[in-house]
């Protein structure tokens, strides 16, 4: 009698060391961001901050932000695409810092003490000293050269001196002002205390002598009352 063979057993997928197959499961592919894009650009923007657009190399983005320049490339672009980038992140996080000072019903000088206490605490931060302003310190050479950012730049004074004058109307119609104070004259004296101040927070000016600057030009400002 002749012994039937069996059938040889179906060969058996080997199994990768360490990895535990489950049913249904669906095989990831690629690998997963190893970085927050958000906390980078922020890492981006403090070094641009303390050492301007030139004095930066790719080299102290990638070391900074924890990304190989491949995935700097991908994620921002270029060097002075993430420039820009920064900028913008730039203005928009010193904008939320004052928008409801500026929107918020107060007396005038209360308005501009809160105003300039929020620009300093921004010029004045730094884990290694003072960064000063964005725009004054670092976009401001750049605009020089660069259309785009010069764009940026002029759009930015130029909402600055608006917010500054739609509170100086404001201050007139409720008689805080007289009615021969210019709105817009004024606006511009108070954004350019916000210039000076930013500058000298960069020296290192010590907080006490930059507020002593901005009482008194809010004196001068105010002052037109007495």
């Amino acid at each position: 009698m002749v012994q039937k063979s069996k059938p040889p057993a179906a060969a058996k997928e080997p199994e990768r060391r360490g990895e535990t197959k489950r049913a249904g499961e669906t095989k990831r592919r690629g690998r997963p961001r190893a970085y927050e894009p958000d906390v980078a650009l922020g890492k981006a923007l403090d070094l641009f901050r303390k050492q301007g657009f030139a004095a930066t190399s790719l080299d102290d983005l990638s070391e900074a932000t924890g990304m190989n320049r491949p995935s700097l490339y991908g994620a921002f672009g270029d060097k002075r695409e993430l420039y820009i980038k920064s900028y913008q992140r730039y203005r928009e996080d010193a904008r939320a810092s004052m928008v409801e000072i500026f929107r918020q019903e107060m007396p005038l000088r209360q308005r501009l003490e809160r105003i300039y206490a929020a620009a300093l605490n921004i010029y004045l931060s730094g884990d290694t000293g003072p960064r000063g302003c964005f725009t004054v310190v670092t976009a401001a050479s750049e605009a020089v050269g660069d259309p785009e950012i010069r764009a940026m730049v002029l759009d930015g004074l130029t909402e600055l001196d608006k917010a500054f004058a739609n509170c100086f109307r404001r201050a007139k119609e409720k008689g805080e002002l007289p009615e021969s104070a210019d709105a817009a004259v004024l606006a511009q004296l108070a954004s350019a205390t916000v210039h000076t101040i930013a500058i000298r927070s960069r020296a290192r000016v010590p907080r006490k002598e930059l507020e002593a600057i901005v009482k008194g030009a809010i004196d001068v400002m105010v002052g037109v009352t007495s």
